[in-house]
């Protein structure tokens, strides 16, 4: 099979993917692994690849997302766990009590958390530390889980052109700069980001508060039946209001380890739910019935998780993801080649549901760049847009693990993530753009 046959192979195992999690045609993680198994079919059976190498792919592709799969597990854990002994409740009281049924202000609370959350430049450690502390507000004050993903994609955004985030530091290897050099061109750009992030949460703030967030009046998503979060804690037996402190004090050293340690974050998190489980639940029968009270949720979207590994792997280590980026390069016109940069701008978004970051940067990138010399376009200025117009959407794309991270902790399809974020965040992208090159940061050749 030829690089053009393997390049639409590709385009036509994403578009399927694509459809199928939008059309609600099955669970994520059966369409990540029918569509991987068609794929696979497909390339042995041309003689493309034997099964060894084809296992190889599904293998690397797994080893490469079983971290955010661990992190999962513990980090919900540990999360559940901090809603059992009744912590968010207590903080959930305080928050009230200063913002009331201001729903704007809690959608702004959420864009500076989520900022804060994202100066590691770790997407997961950024949803980690947002979502699991504004669900619950959200779900008090009736406001749908999908404007919390959307303000926090947004903000992270905006922080994700750090020198030490994915983006930057990939744009900067294959350009051949140093980050920070790259980073301080970009700078104006990303004070416009965090002004867009914060317009963002005003905005969506205001539309939750129309639809009624704030009030007693219900919105779509949620059961009227069900008790509030608060409720359900104070009327079970797992509340420990009198360890309130230890836990903040635990949840906070969590955190603070996941930024500044180089450690794996998720054998912080394992330390963490050990010595959550030992104080809080002391008594192994006390201890299982915690652990398989949030096990259900938990193996459902590491099940996603790993599935998507395998896709990945298919098309990344077969270099079917290479051969999608040439084709796309070659079907440029020549007159169009000076205005690469805002090409590419306008269509990173669209092309961010298809290509995971490493393709996009490592594979995308440098077939643009060498475009890009041949009609006399400036490759800093490519790789510059790829990288600021692609930032938010990252956080939504089913070929980025962190993206079902943050749609898991929410109780969020990742159908329903993309079909609020995706017009907005493409809005958001090329206002990015427009002010670069107004502010002289971006041009064409």
């Amino acid at each position: 099979m030829n690089e053009t046959m393997l390049a639409i192979l590709g385009f036509a195992a994403i578009i399927m993917l694509i459809f199928l999690l939008l059309r609600n045609v099955t669970a994520p993680a059966i369409a990540f692994v029918g569509v991987s198994a068609v794929t696979a079919v497909i390339l042995a059976g041309t003689g493309t690849f034997t099964i060894k190498e084809m296992g190889d792919f599904i293998s690397a592709g797994v080893k490469r997302v079983h971290s955010t799969a661990a992190l999962f597990i513990f980090s919900a854990l540990f999360f559940g766990i901090m809603t059992d002994v009744g912590m968010f409740d207590s903080i959930i009281d305080v928050l009230m009590k200063r913002v009331g049924n201001n729903v704007v202000g809690v959608a702004l609370m959420t864009c500076v958390i989520a900022m804060m959350g994202h100066l590691d430049g770790g997407g997961a450690a950024a949803f980690l530390i947002t979502v699991p502390a504004m669900f619950p507000v959200y779900k008090r004050l009736r406001m749908r889980p999908v404007a919390l993903l959307l303000i926090c994609v947004t903000a992270m955004g905006a922080v994700n052109l750090l020198p030490w985030s994915g983006p930057v530091m990939r744009t900067a290897s294959v350009l051949e700069i140093e980050a920070n050099l790259l980073w301080m061109k970009l700078f104006p750009i990303q004070l416009v980001g965090i002004v867009i992030a914060l317009f963002t949460a005003v905005f969506w703030g205001v539309a939750e508060k129309r639809r009624g967030a704030g009030g007693n009046s219900a919105l779509p998503g949620y059961d009227d039946d069900m008790p509030a979060e608060g409720d359900s804690v104070r009327s079970s037996k797992l509340g420990r209001p009198e360890k309130f402190w230890f836990n903040v004090i635990l949840t906070l050293a969590v955190i603070l380890c996941m930024v500044f340690l180089k450690a794996p974050s998720y054998s912080i998190f394992m330390i963490g739910c050990v010595i959550a489980l030992l104080v809080n639940y002391p008594g192994e029968k006390l201890q299982n019935r915690v652990i398989w009270s949030h096990f259900g949720s938990a193996i459902m979207m590491t099940f996603t998780i790993l599935a998507a590994g395998m896709f990945l792997g298919i098309l990344e280590d077969s270099q079917i993801m290479n051969h999608m980026a040439n084709v796309l390069a070659s079907v440029i016109p020549q007159s169009m080649g000076q205005f690469l940069p805002l090409i590419i701008g306008v269509l990173s978004v669209p092309l961010t549901l298809l290509f995971g970051t490493d393709s996009y940067f490592y594979g995308l990138l440098p077939v643009l760049t060498g475009v890009g010399n041949k009609f006399g376009a400036d490759p800093i200025h490519i790789g510059m847009a790829m990288a600021v117009c692609r930032n938010g959407a990252a956080f939504m794309s089913p070929v980025v693990p962190a993206a079902f991270l943050g749609t898991g902790l929410a109780g969020v399809e990742i159908k329903d993530h993309i079909k609020t974020c995706f017009f907005w965040i493409w809005g958001v992208s090329i206002v990015s753009m427009i002010s670069g090159l107004l502010l002289g940061v971006l041009h064409i050749a």
